[in-house]
């Protein structure tokens, strides 16, 4: 068990910041990295593109 929280969150900061852990999200339908989560009206979050209007889940 880690000596403190600050320690445990460390290591998560440190996995989160290598590129190579980083995962990406963009649209698939454009490629674009530019992608929000919006409120559903079911009580879900999908992901919609903010460069062409495409929403997936």
């Amino acid at each position: 068990m880690p000596a403190s929280i600050l320690e445990e969150v460390g290591h998560l900061l440190d996995a989160a910041l290598t590129r190579d852990t980083v995962t990406r999200l963009s649209c698939p339908s454009r490629s674009s990295a530019q992608v929000a989560q919006v409120p559903g009206d079911d009580g879900g979050i999908p992901y919609v593109c903010t460069a062409c209007g495409h929403s997936w889940s």
